[in-house]
């Protein structure tokens, strides 16, 4: 059967004749990517379009209704022993309000002695001074510091009582800065911890750059992309903060993969044209299949609905893009640009090309001859006993996965927040004197006039029909807006805001108190919000996974033109990824290394990250396996029997998988050191995925079930005979004719 050229190598190789006009091209682009994204501000998106349902139905109208932006502030005041009535108390209460007012920075102070109380606890000890911070809300973290050390001040004269401050321009403050500088380390410690170990794969610092240079200019070009596709389908705040993650892990990855193979080339003794030729019709080939496999999981998230997911969707996938795009055509051309300088290093003021002697993973690995003989040791005896192998390897994976079982979805709330944050404790010290004040239900009333006597008494009505159940309390509040069109309510609800019994208490107002009182209104608030994300992924989860499984399923089947290889690919990945989950309820579920990792564990596993990290793990997890996969073919189709062509696929590919795993690795357990909790969950779980996979799913089971298909791995049934048959390596390279795939 006659093979197709493939187009990594055609691009490849164009690059690699017109250089100068390949790099130039790349220039460009990234420079009008990034100028644009400069000039056109992202589009973020809107409030209501992170929610779902019914909570997405009142945000929207909340967000239209012409609200003025307000951010509230509390003064918490609690006393071990004195009432809010003993005179004491009183002038503490006094001296906090005279303070707030003194900064010229606050309005509509309220304290529980005015006409219109601000709230008091059951037993009289704790109440709350209420205010608002003048101008806009969205800057009102920038005018708060005045504020908070005024409160500081009265907190000091009066130390029998416990004064503090709490609101959303004070958490934006202390906690928004804090997490701003989380980010900032994280990003700061990712990059050399990604340098320091391509110096130790190549002992070359340009060979070293080289991938970091391309991975940062590909999330600049996407970045700037982003501006430009935003404004149509607008992205959540923390979408480039997920891109920094995939564009750091699959740009250096990609760059590895081609690096690595034109190295081993030039080792082989092939000049740098011929080298690089053989380097775009294999490992580039393997970049572009595992690219498209990568866009294709990410492309899932377009399925959920959810505004969020949406927007990583946009946003992965354009850095993927560029990332596969850059190595197809920038990696061939400076390749052919610098050709053996890229090995250069300086010893004693001159410039030496010679590797010897050099410390690098191929070193440690014991590669000779392109082959580790590190992980030869290891494949010998897996080769030997594959049954043993994958009896041991898949039930280790299989133990781990159970857990998983009992996953339990959280919405993130304050204790997301991990360290020493005094606003924290704060914020739980409200929510356990006044229950649900913290989070309240928000009903939204939408009218041609709320102010009308039929509206207001349907209002009081509901708020006798809820306190009567018993699931709903103080505080309440109603706000109407400019035009009198929509009144929001905030209603405290019974429980902690993510127990049944809050969600109980939902489910109370909107079936039957609201029917009852005030048809047509809408609940939103963080109970109600969760709720509606969680009923809205119940619903689409089965359509993602079955999109990304499928799509998955059948690009590998056109690549590798075997069923049996397709199938396998998406078992192995699915059994890592549940061996991710599993040992995420292990951990931040069941508390197991709360010490070791420095958190306090909530229970659950935040709600958003199940689906996230299977989309980002299915894609790219299949980096590796495409590209042993590939390796694994490439020595097959040149007349290698099975069980050597796995040895050799596996071996050749040790040091560039080890390598690009290492990175992965290393730049998500960066992220669990955040002082977030969600995304602690998120850099584990990627990282210990990234891990199960480059060692016990490519050294044990891949191999192990390889060994015992012997032929069968390259199963296609007759009636798919029509596939195009791809080339998996160059071929003129092929030493004897390629084996037909076995039909039947």
């Amino acid at each position: 059967m006659r093979t197709r050229r493939n187009l990594a190598a055609t691009v490849g190789g164009w690059s690699a004749r017109h250089r100068w006009w390949a790099l130039l091209i790349w220039v460009g682009f990234v420079a009008a990517a990034t100028f644009a994204g400069s000039v056109v501000e992202t589009g973020e998106m809107r409030s209501y379009e992170g929610a779902n349902g019914d909570s997405r139905v009142a945000e929207q109208i909340l967000d239209e209704a012409n609200y003025k932006n307000v951010a509230g502030e509390v003064v918490f005041v609690q006393s071990d022993t004195l009432v809010v009535d003993d005179a004491e108390f009183r002038a503490a209460v006094a001296a906090v309000t005279s303070a707030v007012n003194g900064t010229g920075q606050v309005e509509h102070v309220r304290t529980p002695y005015d006409a219109e109380p601000s709230p008091v606890s059951a037993d009289k000890r704790t109440t709350l001074v209420q205010f608002d911070m003048k101008g806009d809300g969205e800057t009102a973290d920038e005018r708060v510091q005045p504020v908070l050390d005024a409160v500081a001040k009265v907190a000091a004269a009066h130390p029998d009582l416990r004064i503090e401050q709490a609101g959303g321009a004070s958490a934006n403050k202390l906690i928004g800065e804090a997490i701003d500088q989380d980010f900032v380390r994280a990003e700061q410690l990712s990059l050399p911890i990604t340098l320091g170990i391509l110096l130790a794969a190549f002992g070359a610092l340009l060979a070293a750059l080289i991938p970091v240079a391309l991975a940062m200019t590909a999330i600049f070009s996407a970045t700037g992309l982003l501006a430009l596709t935003s404004q149509l389908l607008h992205v959540d705040s923390a979408t480039t903060n997920v891109m920094l993650l995939v564009g750091l892990a699959v740009g250096v990855d990609y760059s590895l993969f081609y690096i690595m193979r034109e190295r081993e080339e030039r080792a082989k003794g092939r000049d740098k044209r011929r080298a690089i030729e053989i380097a775009a019709a294999t490992s580039g080939r393997a970049v572009l299949v595992s690219g498209i496999t990568v866009i294709v999981a990410m492309a899932g998230m377009f399925l959920t609905g959810n505004g969020v997911f949406m927007g990583f969707a946009e946003g992965t996938i354009l850095v993927v893009l560029t990332a596969v795009v850059g190595s197809l055509t920038v990696l061939p051309a400076l390749l052919s640009l610098i050709g053996d300088k890229i090995d250069a290093r300086v010893v004693h003021g001159t410039v030496r090309v010679a590797t010897r002697g050099r410390v690098t993973w191929r070193r440690i690995l014991g590669v000779r001859g392109g082959e580790s003989r590190f992980w030869h040791a290891v494949l010998s005896p897996v080769l030997r006993h594959p049954v043993l192998a994958i009896v041991v390897a898949g039930g280790l994976l299989i133990a781990l996965a159970v857990p998983a079982l009992g996953l339990k979805p959280g919405p993130t709330t304050i204790d997301d927040l991990q360290g020493d944050y005094a606003i924290a404790e704060t914020f739980k010290s409200i929510e356990k004197a006044f229950p649900g004040g913290n989070e309240p239900a928000v009903v939204v009333v939408k009218a041609a006039d709320v102010t009308t006597p039929a509206v207001t008494s349907a209002i009081e009505n509901f708020k006798r029909e809820a306190f009567a159940t018993g699931e709903a309390n103080e505080p309440f509040s109603v706000t109407i807006n400019p035009d009198k069109t929509v009144a929001r309510i905030d209603i405290a609800i019974k429980g902690s805001g993510t127990d049944e019994v809050s969600e109980h208490a939902i489910h109370t107002l909107r079936e039957k108190v609201i029917p009852a009182t005030l048809p047509g209104a809408n609940v939103t608030g963080s109970t109600a919000g969760s709720m509606d994300f969680n009923d809205q992924m119940v619903r689409t989860l089965p359509l993602v996974f079955g999109f990304v499984l499928l799509l998955a399923f059948l690009l590998l089947l056109m690549s590798f033109r075997s069923l049996v290889v397709a199938i396998k690919a998406i078992v192995l990945n699915l059994l890592s990824v549940a061996a991710a989950y599993g040992v995420l309820v292990l951990v931040f579920q069941d508390g197991y290394g709360e010490s070791l990792l420095g958190f306090q564990s909530t229970g659950t596993i935040t709600d958003w990250l199940p689906l996230f990290l299977f989309v980002i793990l299915f894609g790219l997890s299949m980096d590796y396996h495409v590209f042993i996969l590939s390796r694994i073919r490439e020595a097959y189709d040149k007349g290698m029997r099975t069980e050597d062509a796995i040895r050799h696929g596996i071996t050749s590919t040790a040091g560039v998988v080890t390598s690009a795993a290492l990175i992965m690795v290393a730049v998500f357990a960066v992220f669990a050191t955040l002082s977030l909790l969600s995304f602690m969950q998120m850099g584990i779980g990627l990282a210990v995925a990234i891990l199960i996979d480059a060692t016990i799913v490519r050294a044990i089971l891949l191999p192990a079930t390889m060994k015992l298909l012997g032929d069968w791995n390259w199963y296609l049934p007759r009636w798919l005979g029509w596939l195009p048959a791809l080339s998996h390596g160059d071929d003129d390279e092929v030493a004897s004719p390629p084996r037909e795939p076995a039909l039947v």
